[in-house]
C-alpha cells in the first residue's frame, strides 16, 4: 500500500487491506476481512471475487521506484506490546469467498493461513451520515470479545493525488466532520488506528499550502481521535524503508503531529508493500529517533505480504513470488516496534492479478501456500 512515486492505497471501487467496513446506503456497518488458508499445492483457475459495495474501494500498496534496501536485524531488545489479542472482524471478501467455496481444494489453506488471522478494517468509502454507527459496529464487535480492532481512517482529500486510490472528502472542512463522526464511533476500549495511509509520505505531489492543510488536518484527527478515546494507539504514515529517507519522513511527521503525545502514538510503516521485518524494524527506528517526541512513540508494520521480501525489480502491483508474512500480533518483542499487522489482505489485488481490490483466490493461494 503505498506509494505513487512509492505506493497506491485504494483504487476506485473497492478496498483493500485486511477488513474493509462498507456502507450499503441504510446506514448498517459492515465490514469485512480475508481469509488465508490452504494445504494443496496445485495451481487452479482464479475466480475472481468483487466486493459487492459499490462505495467500496481497493488498497494498493506503494510503488517504490529504487531497488528495495535491506535493513539490518536486530536483537529483541524488549516488548512494546499494546494488547496480545487482535480482532478478526466476521466480514470479508475472503471469507465470502471460502463460504462460497467449501469443496475447492485451495479453501484449507486460504482459510486457515489467511481468513483465520486478524486484518485491518478499512473505511474509505466517504459517508458522513454512516461513519459512526459503522465504526461503532467494528468496535463494539472486538469489545464484545475483547479483543483489539484495527481501524483504517482512509478518507483525506487529495488522496492517492488523483491515482489509482482517488477519492475522500472534498475538502478539509468535510474531511473534519468525517473524523468527528469516525471518533464517535470508537467506544472507550482499545483500539489501534492506522491514521491515513501515503498521506505523509506521498504528500511530495501536493503544493506547499496544500500539505500545510493537509498536515494540519491529520494533527487535528489524532488529536479528536485520542480525545474521543483516550485508550485508542494512533499511527501516522511514515511510507515505508525504500520511500524517503527517514530523517526526510521525520520532519514531514512532525509537521504532521506524529511528534505529539495528544495526537500520535507513533508510525506505520509498509502499508501494502512487500519490504521486509528487518528493513522496516531498522528504518522505523531511524525514523522516530529523528522524529523525537515522548519516549513512548513506537511503530507499527505491516507484515501480510512481506514473506519473501520486495522484489528486486521494485514492482508493486501483484508481483509474482510474495508470501504472506508474520502473523499479525501486538507482541513483537522488538523494542519500539508495537506490532505487526495485516493491514493490506492478502489475495485482494493491487490492480493486475484481478481488479484492484477484489480477492482472487490465486493469488491469496500463491501467497499462503
Amino acid at each position: 500500500m503505498l506509494i505513487v512515486a512509492a505506493s497506491v492505497v485504494v483504487a476506485v471501487g473497492t478496498v483493500t487491506g485486511m477488513i474493509r467496513a462498507l456502507d450499503d446506503g441504510h446506514g448498517t456497518d459492515r465490514a469485512r476481512p480475508d481469509a488465508s488458508g490452504a494445504t494443496l499445492l496445485v495451481p487452479l483457475p482464479d475466480v475472481p471475487s468483487a466486493s459487492n459495495s459499490p462505495s467500496a474501494k481497493a488498497s494498493s500498496s506503494p510503488r517504490p521506484k529504487k531497488t528495495p534496501t535491506t535493513g539490518t536485524a536486530r536483537k529483541p531488545r524488549g516488548t512494546a506490546t499494546v494488547s496480545p489479542r487482535l480482532y478478526r472482524h466476521p466480514e470479508s471478501q475472503v471469507l465470502d469467498w471460502v463460504r462460497a467455496h467449501p469443496d475447492d481444494p485451495r479453501t484449507e489453506v486460504i482459510e486457515s493461513r489467511i481468513a483465520d488471522r486478524p486484518e485491518a478494517v478499512w473505511f474509505a468509502d466517504f459517508t458522513p451520515s454512516t461513519i459512526t454507527s459503522r465504526v461503532r459496529a467494528v468496535t463494539s464487535g472486538a469489545a464484545a470479545q475483547g479483543r483489539v480492532p484495527v481501524v483504517v481512517p482512509y478518507a483525506i482529500p487529495e488522496r492517492d493525488c488523483g491515482g489509482a486510490s482517488e477519492g475522500g472528502a472534498a475538502d478539509f472542512d468535510a474531511y473534519d466532520g468525517w473524523i468527528d463522526g469516525f471518533a464517535a464511533g470508537l467506544g472507550s476500549r482499545e483500539v489501534v488506528v492506522i491514521l491515513e495511509p501515503d498521506s505523509i509520505a506521498q504528500a511530495d505531489c501536493l503544493s506547499e499550502s496544500q500539505r500545510a492543510d493537509r498536515f494540519e488536518a491529520l494533527a487535528r484527527a489524532g488529536r479528536v481521535l485520542k480525545a474521543a478515546d483516550p485508550k485508542a494507539r494512533v499511527y501516522y504514515d511514515a511510507g515505508h524503508s525504500d520511500w524517503n529517507p527517514a530523517a526526510q519522513q521525520a520532519s514531514l511527521l512532525k509537521q504532521a503531529g506524529a511528534a505529539s503525545a495528544a495526537s500520535s502514538d507513533g508510525i506505520f510503516s509498509n502499508v501494502s508493500n512487500f519490504h521486509a521485518d528487518s528493513a522496516e524494524i531498522a528504518y522505523d527506528r531511524q525514523v522516530l529517533d529523528a522524529l523525537g517526541g515522548p519516549a513512548g512513540l513506537g511503530a507499527v508494520i505491516d507484515t501480510s505480504r512481506n514473506g519473501n521480501g520486495a522484489p528486486a525489480d521494485g514492482q508493486w502491483c501483484d508481483p509474482a513470488g510474495r508470501k504472506i508474512g508474520r502473523a499479525p500480533t501486538l507482541d513483537t518483542g522488538e523494542a519500539r516496534i508495537d506490532g505487526y499487522l495485516w493491514v493490506k489482505l492478502p489475495g485482494e489485488s493491487d490492480g493486475c492479478r484481478g481488479a484492484a481490490g477484489t480477492f482472487t483466490a490465486s493469488y491469496a493461494y500463491e501467497l499462503a501456500r
